[in-house]
C-alpha cells in the first residue's frame, strides 16, 4: 500500500482549474458552456513577444540560464520597477521563476514550520492558504470584507500580529474580490509594522497595471521603512496575456535572494531560455497592447457590475482592478457552492465559489470578466433565467 508523507494531506488545491476541468468535460458532452471562472485574459500573447520567442529558439538558446534568471532579463525587470514605482532595484535582487506561484511557494516555506503564524487574506487567493497549511505553520486570516471595498482594516491586521508571526500577505489589485487597498490604510499598516521587526511582507502585486477610474498602484516597495523586509511578487502572466507562459519573478531583500536562487536550484533549475527572452521583449518593446487590455477589461467592467446588480438577490462592490466582479449572492438563499454547481450544470455557466477562496468567501461568487461582452451578456441572461426558475 503507497503511503505518503502526512503532511501532502495538508496541499490543497485551486477550485478554478476543477471547474474548468468539469466545464471542459460538460462542453465535450455537447452542452455549450461560457466560462467566466478561470482567471486569465481572453488575448492573445502580442506578436512581438511570440517573435522574440521563436527569434531565440532559431538563435540557439537551448541550454540553460543562471537559476535567477539571464542577466538582461533582470535589468530590464528593475529598470521597468524604478519607471513605475520610482525605487531603485539591484538586479542581483531580481530572482525570475516559472509564475507567480513559485514565489509564493518559495516565501512560504522559506518562514513557514510549526509553531509560526502566516497572515493571509480572505477571501484570497487559494494557494496562500495551501501552502501555509503545507508548511506546517498557522493560517492566520485577515478578513476582507464588502462594507469595505474589500480592503483591510489596518488596525485590525496589526491586532493579528503575535510574536510567532513571520510572514504578512498581502496582494493588491485582489484575486478574487478585485479590491485595491487603499494608501492610507497601507500608510497605518506600515507604521505599525515598526513595532514587528521579525514580520516580512510578501507582497503580491500581479495585477498591479490593472486598474480603473484613475487609481494609482502603490507598491509596498515605496516604503524604504521596510523595504529591507518586502519580498515582491510580479510577473508576465496577467498583464502581457502569458498566463501558459510561465513565467514570473521576485524583487527579494537581498538576505533572501540568495536563498530563494537555491531553492530555484533545487526545485526547477532555471526558466527556459527562450521565455526568458520573451519576457524581456515584453518589458522594453511597445506597451499599447497591455494599455488596450485593459481599456477592454474596464469596459467590461461598466457592463458586468451593473448587470449583477440588477439581479434579484445579487448586490457588487465595484471593482478597483484586475479583471473579477465578487457578488455577494446570499441573498438567492444558495449558498456558493450550490451557486457554483448548479449553474454550471444545469445553464453552462462556469463561476467560482467564494468558499474556494476562504472561510470569508461563503455567500460570494467569483465571475472573471475576461471574456467577450457577448458571452458575459448571455451568461448573465442564463443566471436572471435560472434564478426565477427556481
Amino acid at each position: 500500500m503507497i503511503q505518503m508523507a502526512d503532511h501532502m494531506n495538508r496541499l490543497g488545491t485551486e477550485s478554478a482549474f476543477e471547474v474548468l476541468a468539469r466545464a471542459a468535460k460538460l462542453q465535450a458532452g455537447g452542452m455549450d458552456v461560457i466560462n467566466l471562472g478561470i482567471g486569465q485574459p481572453d488575448f492573445k500573447t502580442p506578436d512581438h513577444i511570440v517573435d522574440a520567442a521563436v527569434k531565440a529558439m532559431r538563435d540557439g538558446h537551448h541550454g540553460y540560464t543562471p537559476a535567477n534568471g539571464i542577466v538582461e532579463l533582470r535589468e530590464a525587470v528593475a529598470a521597468d520597477f524604478e519607471k513605475r514605482n520610482g525605487v531603485v532595484i539591484d538586479p542581483d535582487n531580481v530572482v525570475v521563476v516559472p509564475g507567480g506561484k513559485v514565489t509564493m511557494f518559495f516565501a512560504i516555506m522559506m518562514f513557514g514550520a510549526p509553531g509560526v503564524e502566516i497572515l493571509y487574506p480572505d477571501p484570497g487567493f487559494p494557494i496562500y492558504r495551501s501552502v501555509i497549511d503545507f508548511s506546517g505553520a498557522t493560517a492566520v486570516p485577515i478578513p476582507l470584507r464588502e462594507e469595505n471595498e474589500f480592503s483591510f482594516n489596518a488596525q485590525e491586521v496589526l491586532d493579528l500580529i503575535t510574536p510567532a508571526t513571520r510572514l504578512l500577505i498581502l496582494n493588491s489589485p485582489a484575486n478574487p474580490t478585485g479590491g485595491v487597498l487603499r494608501k492610507e490604510d497601507l500608510d497605518q499598516l506600515v507604521e505599525g509594522l515598526q513595532a514587528h521587526p521579525q514580520v516580512v511582507v510578501l507582497s503580491d502585486e500581479i495585477y498591479s497595471q490593472m486598474l480603473y477610474d484613475g487609481r494609482e498602484h502603490v507598491s509596498l516597495m515605496q516604503y524604504e521603512s521596510i523595504r529591507d523586509r518586502v519580498i515582491l511578487l510580479d510577473g508576465w502572466s496577467k498583464t502581457y496575456a502569458m498566463t501558459g507562459w510561465r513565467l514570473g519573478y521576485a524583487i527579494w531583500p537581498k538576505e533572501l535572494a540568495e536563498p530563494a536562487t537555491r531553492l530555484a536550484i533545487n526545485c526547477h533549475s532555471c526558466v527556459n531560455a527562450p521565455t526568458q527572452f520573451a519576457g524581456l521583449a515584453a518589458l522594453t518593446g511597445p506597451q499599447h497592447a497591455v494599455h488596450e487590455m485593459t481599456r477592454a477589461f474596464d469596459t467590461r467592467r461598466k457592463i458586468i457590475v451593473p448587470e449583477l446588480n440588477d439581479i434579484p438577490g445579487f448586490s457588487c462592490v465595484n471593482p478597483g482592478g484586475a479583471f473579477y466582479a465578487f457578488p455577494n449572492i446570499s441573498g438567492t438563499g444558495l449558498t456558493a457552492r450550490q451557486f457554483q454547481d448548479g449553474l454550471l450544470e444545469e445553464v453552462g455557466v462556469a463561476t467560482v465559489a467564494g468558499t474556494s477562496f476562504g472561510e470569508y468567501g461563503e455567500g460570494f461568487i467569483r465571475f472573471s470578466y475576461a471574456n467577450s461582452i457577448e458571452n458575459i451578456q448571455t451568461a448573465l441572461q442564463r443566471i436572471r433565467v435560472w434564478l426565477q426558475a427556481r
